[in-house]
């Protein structure tokens, strides 16, 4: 039996154990319990309610219930029975999906909420339900047929709030996180990894390396980046511009809010608008939206002027901030944002020219990667053709541009896994996977392959037999989101971050304050060879100075005496090392400029 069965099997037994164990002191009443990466969770609400100390219990009676050999018995119910039954049940959570899914045909909320939803919001005549011992849910499967089946070792993992469906309105839940492997072997690696990234954190290491700030006031998914944030922010936004400088990619600027006719025009509006943020002018009537890409934007500066087919390709690259409306209870931390930027561009070419443009995007998010010390795999994102309503163009279009990229990946003898659905609304995409140095997966940067929205903005070009034709968009991003890939790169690195990103790359230990002065000369000196220095000058012991800069993770230290300062000589100590290094200033300058000129990963 494959593990995700096992896992959505275990997330009802978890349920079954929880009823178990706290029925008698109250109602339990369940929301969903779908399977995620490693594992599964389920949404609960108890009058009394769960802690952190029950959770070794609820996972006792789940090994309880599964010595049982308890069938997992399907039934199919008309729907006008199973709501009557969750009623009883006294499961109003059940009822709210069962009258979703009567009303509309669906229990998404992004598809209730958008214009079409794909049944058409023709409703079921039925609906399944699983029988497990004494405990019943509404779900579609597939399970195990029985609890000897189970043979994954498990852990429940933590507890959390969650509101349920997402939105800060509705009643807040408590979602039990359990993780769950085919062998215990793999479930004790993970366990370690877990243990290490909640070290990594990058919402901890970010507060304590004083990188960035929320705030109440401001709103939630909305950072304030410090000096030093600032500074490693810069950093990965700036190498991403000289990538695309050497691509030839030029840098605009655009506007962060736009009329509504321009997303309505490009497509976004119908597909996107629920998590859109709808700007209101105090003059006009007309309908804002603050911008959540940059694409329909580019479109326009490419249709300033008439373009020859000897201007194509046209590459533009922005980095201007983008907003989109996130669920509260779906942030978290950098890696899910209201506000952020994307290193983003978009090259308008001609069909002819696919090919190259793809090869130089490929090869600077290789050696984007390479420069992070990250490793990657690519998917290739195409159509769902059950879902043709979701996406924009005929299939003709479809299936040339799906072609085109296979075409591609194979003759740069790219290994690439395929990902039906996963396509963008308007065209199907290259997805790089990075993986950190915990085995998780992020995905990054993307090329995309648009043969749509160019006609729908009547893009077009004088070809060389002076006819009009309309251009192909190749939308990418190297890193993706810089706001985001910095949160990534905090864990990655576990806030020891390579002396090219680091926001101080030397730290000056003067032994007493009778060497401020002199170390402040040392300062500016070595600022002046473009470093980012600080000084300690507290009234520490040298020894202390020393344990506050490796907490603080900086790169070098620079113990300051009589000697240092009647010398050309500098006492270096390296991040993690009890040595100190005799170094002249000269040398200890090269270094550091080697270090920065070629992004060494090494200290």
């Amino acid at each position: 039996m494959d593990i995700q069965t096992q896992r959505h099997s275990l997330a009802h037994i978890m349920a079954s154990a929880v009823q178990k164990l706290f029925q008698d002191n109250g109602f339990v009443r369940f929301g969903v319990g779908p399977v995620i990466d490693n594992g599964f969770y389920y949404d609960i609400e108890t009058k009394q309610p769960i802690t952190e100390n029950d959770l070794e219990a609820i996972e006792q009676k789940m090994h309880t219930l599964l010595k049982q050999h308890l069938d997992f018995i399907r039934t199919e119910v008309p729907l006008d029975e199973a709501l009557k039954k969750f009623d009883e049940m006294e499961q109003p959570y059940k009822i709210e999906l069962l009258n979703d899914i009567k009303t509309h045909g669906t229990t998404e909320i992004n598809e209730i909420n958008s214009v079409e939803t794909p049944r058409g919001g023709v409703s079921p005549e039925t609906v399944s339900l699983y029988t497990t011992g004494d405990f019943i849910d509404l779900c579609r499967g597939p399970h195990v047929k029985n609890t000897q089946e189970i043979i994954a070792s498990f852990k429940l993992t933590s507890l959390a709030g969650a509101y349920w469906r997402g939105d800060e309105h509705n009643p807040q839940l408590q979602r039990l996180y359990a993780v769950a492997f085919e062998t215990q072997e793999e479930l004790d690696k993970y366990l370690r990894m877990r243990e290490e990234a909640i070290k990594r954190d990058h919402r901890k290491l970010g507060k304590e390396l004083e990188l960035f700030v929320f705030s109440d006031l401001v709103g939630p998914g909305l950072p304030l980046y410090t000096h030093h944030g600032m500074t490693v922010l810069s950093a990965i936004k700036n190498y991403s511009r000289e990538l695309r400088t050497d691509m030839g990619y030029q840098e605009v600027q655009t506007p962060q809010i736009n009329k509504a006719a321009l997303f309505k025009t490009s497509g976004h509006y119908d597909k996107y608008k629920q998590d859109m943020f709808r700007v209101v002018s105090n003059y006009t009537e007309e309908e804002y939206y603050l911008k959540p890409m940059n694409c329909p934007q580019h479109t326009q500066i490419y249709a300033s002027r008439m373009r020859s087919y000897k201007d194509l390709p046209v590459r533009i690259a922005d980095f201007s901030l983008l907003y989109r409306d996130e669920k509260p209870g779906e942030l978290s931390g950098l890696t899910r944002l209201r506000s952020f930027s994307q290193d983003d561009s978009h090259c308008f070419c001609r069909e002819n020219q696919i090919e190259h443009e793809f090869s130089l995007l490929l090869n600077a998010i290789q050696k984007a990667m390479t420069t992070y010390g990250m490793d990657y795999s690519i998917r290739l994102s195409l159509r769902d053709d059950t879902q043709k309503n979701n996406y924009l163009g005929d299939d003709r279009v479809w299936e040339t541009s799906q072609n085109a990229l296979r075409s591609i990946l194979k003759q740069q003898h790219i290994t690439y896994e395929e990902a039906v659905g996963e396509a963008a609304f308007y065209g199907p995409k290259m997805d790089l996977l990075a993986h950190d140095v915990l085995g998780r997966t992020w995905q990054l940067s993307t090329i995309q392959l648009d043969m749509n929205m160019p006609g729908r903005f009547g893009l077009e070009y004088i070809d060389e037999d002076g006819s009009k034709k309309s251009p192909l968009m190749i939308h990418s991003a190297l890193v993706g989101s810089p706001e985001r890939f910095f949160g990534i790169l905090i864990e990655h690195y576990a806030g020891a971050f390579p002396v090219w990103l680091a926001p101080v790359q030397t730290i000056i230990l003067p032994v007493s304050e009778n060497f401020i002065a002199s170390a402040r000369q040392l300062k500016n000196e070595l600022e002046s060879a473009g470093m980012h220095i600080d000084i300690d000058e507290s009234n520490e012991s040298v020894g202390k100075k020393i344990r506050n800069a490796e907490k603080s993770k900086i790169p070098y230290m620079l113990v300051f005496g009589q000697k240092e300062a009647e010398s050309n000589i500098l006492a270096l100590r390296k991040r993690g090392s009890q040595e100190t290094i005799p170094l002249s200033r000269d040398e200890f300058c090269a270094m550091i400029q080697e270090k920065i000129t070629t992004k060494s990963l090494a200290v």
